[in-house]
């Protein structure tokens, strides 16, 4: 009777127009649990949060989520996808799960997890999930309690300004074509700071859900790493996430949702020393440009025959570095078990390669917006050639999805090389700029 009473609840939910749900829960790992790189030895005043919205409309329930953490990945990523369906009773082709990357936070996979059990390794580290359930769990009850408060969304609003001294690309060229060293999130090296920002978008798109003249919710969408400094083993939601905070102060009628853009080859290094005071300048920065894209915001009303979601399924080959036998003798022959991405995470892409595992890109087409939808650490070119790809529409991108392939280069950057397209740092090949573009296209088609 009560599943029932659930589902008619909803279908109740969906039947006038668009309407939109918030839900908001604590991600926080707690003391002595396993981050992506250290244990936590205290917390924050500033919690992690995984929370996002579900748009109800004439079809099945759309679930957009983004979260405090460094990925979720393989069959991470399934589970939170098939739990959030399950609680907005909807498909799980209709759930997008993002992070933002933070470092000083956890890593979801729970293949690698049954990987490590099966090989027989007791101390699963970072890969242990019970924590990770415990918040899958959340987010199901707080999608079910969110349903029945939704709140009629009149109109979708959309802005956008620039993000002025965050960003910098990562990767400089120096002389006869050759790669310097990398400007990574914190550059001591003064001459590499001095270098140019380089290719970056430095635009902060925004999608606002009102009803009438009340922000319901706020999305935002910024492409750049996200660490000022980190493995301080506390968890941190960093700049990103106090920014989002100083929104949220500012504007708290509505939930402030972020999503990380296209940031792989893209950093904070030009602007950033490692200093801890830049962490509060790089925030304000960034809150900054979101309230000037929240002032610009053009209103449009929203009909729900405008609401729209596709998606394309691929399947992006493991590279062909990797390695079955020599990843598994390198987890087994040592103890040290963290960061991203190692043996593990190899071994879990791997697996899902064998069983010809496809990841969906995703568009959301609401009014004259298109929000796509992509996995792992994508270089800013996808972003930038998305955006190329229709600059008749409003276009933004929302990266660091299914996270089991790691950093995602262009072509020509697997020929260049670099950090990012190290065996070490990507779990697939340069056929991934065509099979990924090749999806953009299709969902960004008229």
């Amino acid at each position: 009777m009560l599943l029932l009473t659930f589902f008619a609840t909803t279908s109740m939910i969906c039947a006038d127009g668009v309407k939109i749900a918030t839900f908001d829960v604590d991600a926080t790992p707690p003391i002595g649990s396993s981050m992506a790189y250290d244990k936590v030895r205290r917390l924050d005043e500033l919690t992690l949060r995984a929370r996002g919205i579900v748009i109800l409309g004439q079809d099945p329930p759309i679930v957009l989520c983004a979260v405090d953490w460094i990925g979720i990945g393989n069959e991470g990523h399934d589970a939170f996808c098939k739990a959030l369906a399950a609680a907005a009773n909807t498909s799980v082709h209709r759930v997008a799960v993002h992070t933002l990357h933070q470092h000083d936070a956890p890593g979801c996979d729970f293949t690698g997890e049954r990987i490590m059990k099966e090989l027989g390794i007791a101390d699963l580290g970072r890969c242990e999930g019970t924590f990770h359930r415990e918040v899958v769990a959340r987010l199901a009850e707080a999608v079910k309690v969110a349903l029945p408060l939704a709140q009629p969304a009149t109109h979708v609003g959309w802005g956008e300004a620039k993000a002025i001294e965050v960003a910098s690309n990562r990767r400089i060229v120096g002389p006869e074509g050759r790669l310097r060293p990398m400007r990574g999130s914190a550059t001591k090296d003064a001459s590499l700071r001095a270098e140019p920002e380089g290719l970056i978008d430095p635009v902060v798109s925004q999608l606002s859900f009102w009803n009438g003249e009340k922000p319901l919710a706020v999305l935002s969408y910024y492409a750049c790493h996200p660490q000022s400094y980190y493995r301080t083993g506390v968890p941190s939601c960093d700049f990103p996430g106090i920014a989002r905070f100083m929104r949220g102060q500012s504007v708290p009628e509505a939930l402030h949702v972020h999503f990380n853009g296209a940031g792989g080859n893209v950093a904070a290094g030009k602007y950033n020393d490692g200093s801890k005071e830049n962490r509060l300048i790089l925030a304000t920065r960034l809150a900054d440009a979101m309230a000037r894209a929240y002032a610009a915001t053009e209103k449009f009303p929203l009909d729900a025959s405008e609401v729209r979601w596709s998606y394309e399924p691929v399947r992006l080959p493991a590279g062909k570095h990797l390695v079955k036998e020599d990843l598994e003798k390198a987890l087994l022959s040592t103890s040290v078990r963290m960061g991203y991405i190692g043996q593990i995470d190899q071994l879990s892409f791997l697996d899902r390669d064998r069983n010809q595992h496809q990841i969906e890109i995703a568009c959301l087409a609401v009014g004259p917006a298109r929000i796509l939808h992509m996995p792992g650490e994508l270089f800013v070119e996808y972003q930038l050639n998305a955006k190329a790809l229709r600059p008749d529409l409003k276009v933004a991108m929302a990266a660091y999805g299914d996270y089991g392939p790691g950093y995602i280069g262009t072509r020509a950057a697997y020929a260049q090389g670099g950090y990012e397209m190290e065996p070490r740092s990507t779990n697939v090949g340069p056929e991934s700029e065509e099979i990924l573009m090749g999806a953009v296209r299709k969902l960004l088609s008229p």
